[in-house]
């Protein structure tokens, strides 16, 4: 591609680097000129302006970013028709955003003149929300940049894993002290937590802090439930403390205690047959966003979630404070 001053005589053709605005005449960046164009800068006195030209084996910017934004695109993702060399792609579900992030990466390493840029990976969306963006930074790339980038690139590289209506189970454990009203607004946090996805708690159970009566409902819940959450009345401490005690003598497993998330670093995941149980965190009674987040919509979107997924959640889990809480990062507040 060429690029440079132009004869305004001589410019039919020529793509315009800059607005020109003058009395009786506005042309915008982009604008491919015609002859009416030329004709039109000749009148108004503009003797040059600064261009450029494509040369054999170039691709426009709009179809090179419409070509990219295509080979990335997953099944729950739409394309906007390109404008000035972008191509943005929106969700078309309720869901959590998956990237490819080596993928991404990758085509971005092809060249300085292609770029994508995307949300954050598991970023929850509603319908219409955009999610990534495709951008050809000058005005034409040549074809053999653009064939490496679409050779980096792969479908489903940039997509939405659709929120499913699961039939949520809610355990809450009882302890002297905690006031029935905690229990109430936990469940309809929880509520608020899960209408995104469309789901529901489906059974709920209050039963006593203590592993018997916690092992009998969760064995009873599990068979009706898409999905089971444990609320305990005392956070858990240990692999031995109550809430993963009763998951196995239940007859499930305790994937994982314990998540580089903070708030919620007492998360417990398990399972019982297919089905997950989370033993929540503290911190999930709170609507503010926390580890249990997270997990949740995770699950929530079909995603698979082992112990490795949480150890990952490291970078970028220092979350803010709870102001309803003691500051546990305060060494002054560290008996609290």
């Amino acid at each position: 591609m060429k690029f440079g001053p132009v004869d305004a005589a001589n410019s039919e053709g020529a793509i315009l680097a800059h607005a020109i605005r003058r009395p009786g005449l506005a042309l915008k960046k982009g604008e491919i000129l015609a002859a009416s164009h030329v004709a039109a800068l000749e009148a108004a006195g503009v003797e040059t302006v600064i261009a450029a030209r494509m040369e054999p084996g170039d691709v426009h910017e709009d179809e090179a970013a419409r070509r990219l934004a295509a080979s990335l695109a997953g099944a729950h993702v739409s394309m906007e028709r390109p404008f000035t060399g972008r191509c943005n792609l929106f969700s078309t579900t309720a869901g959590l955003v998956t990237i490819g992030r080596e993928i991404v990466d990758a085509v971005n390493a092809v060249d300085e003149s292609v770029t994508v840029a995307t949300v954050v990976p598991f970023q929850p969306v509603a319908a219409g929300e955009m999610i990534a963006t495709v951008k050809i930074i000058p005005f034409a790339v040549p074809s053999e940049i653009l064939a490496r980038a679409l050779a980096a690139a792969r479908p489903g590289a940039v997509d939405v894993a659709p929120f499913r209506p699961l039939r949520v189970g809610a355990i809450s454990t009882l302890l002297p002290g905690l006031k029935a009203a905690i229990v109430a607004k936990t469940l309809g946090v929880l509520e608020a937590r899960l209408a995104p996805a469309g789901a529901t708690i489906a059974l709920e159970r209050r039963v006593p802090h203590e592993t018997a009566a916690l092992s009998a409902a969760i064995a009873r819940m599990a068979g009706d439930a898409d999905l089971v959450i444990i609320f305990g009345a005392s956070a858990i401490t240990d692999r031995r403390d109550v809430i993963p005690a009763a998951l196995v003598a239940a007859g499930g497993r305790v994937l994982h205690l314990g998540m580089p998330v903070d708030p919620g670093n007492l998360l417990l995941l398990g399972e019982f047959g297919v089905v997950p149980v989370i033993g929540a965190p503290g911190c999930a009674r709170s609507p503010r966003e926390n580890g249990f987040d997270f997990v949740l919509r995770r699950l929530l979107a079909g995603l698979p979630v082992a112990g490795a997924d949480l150890r990952a959640m490291g970078t970028g889990g220092l979350l803010q404070e709870i102001a309803s809480r003691p500051q546990p990062r305060n060494p002054q507040d560290a008996s609290s």
